[in-house]
């Protein structure tokens, strides 16, 4: 299994930082970057083979590779999205499918989280996509939101919804199995295809609307921040330094 970063966005709401740097280069503890965080997690659970998709000022990400890969005992490869400032992370996480059938562990290179939430998703295993969810948190509009259908497994999964009626949040943490390769690349090249500004939860969305079953993994009471602007980039700085 392969650890997976999605780190090409932009980050526009985080100027000045993002003027020269990619949002998962923005230093949250000191010189900790959002990427050190994920791959120190990924490395902590012993996926230190880690793909990372990057687009927008990717050459600051290649131009720290090597030390990175040093740091944290990890061996890197880099996939380019050469329309990040274009188009959505649908088309990031499709770019990276010839990986999904090693199976994955993927994040998103904006969240901030400790290694517990890789470690719930890997003491999860068994089915073939598992989605951390935050079934704690109060919820509003922002968020990227998920309704359970009755046997547990994912109905529903979009920011487009009243928070009162969903059972959680989507946190930006996969586990992909090798099965679900190919139903997971289709489902994600219709979404691009059908409109490039989509997200890859709408691939989601599309294989479960396919007849696809996705499962969910909770995480429990857990200090956690997706890092869109700079009130969440406070709370990053507030909590990383205690993980």
């Amino acid at each position: 299994m392969l650890g997976m970063v999605l780190a090409a966005g932009a980050g526009r709401r985080l100027r000045p930082y993002t003027d020269t740097l990619p949002k998962a280069l923005v230093p949250v503890d000191g010189e900790t970057t959002i990427l050190d965080i994920a791959l120190r997690n990924l490395a902590e659970v012993e996926l230190t083979d880690v793909v990372i998709v990057v687009g927008y000022r990717a050459e600051a990400v290649r131009e720290r590779k090597e030390a990175l890969e040093r740091r944290y005992g990890v061996r890197l490869t880099l996939v380019h999205n050469d329309k990040a400032e274009e188009w959505n992370n649908a088309y990031s996480m499709w770019l990276a499918r010839e990986y999904f059938a090693e199976g994955l562990l993927m994040v998103n290179g904006d969240t901030v989280h400790p290694v517990g939430v890789e470690r719930t998703l890997l003491g999860a295993r068994g089915p073939q996509l598992l989605l951390a969810v935050d079934d704690v948190k109060p919820l509003a509009d922002e968020e990227m939101k998920v309704v359970l259908g009755d046997d547990g497994s994912l109905a529903r999964i979009t920011k487009l919804m009243d928070p009162a009626t969903a059972n959680g949040e989507y946190i930006g943490a996969s586990l992909i199995e090798p099965e679900a390769a190919t139903a997971l690349a289709d489902a994600l090249e219709a979404v691009w295809r059908r409109d490039p500004n989509l997200y890859y939860e709408d691939g989601y969305q599309e294989l479960v609307d396919r007849g696809g079953k996705i499962a969910v993994a909770p995480i429990g009471a857990v200090d956690w921040v997706e890092v869109d602007n700079h009130d969440d980039l406070r709370r990053a700085r507030e909590i990383a330094c205690r993980y």
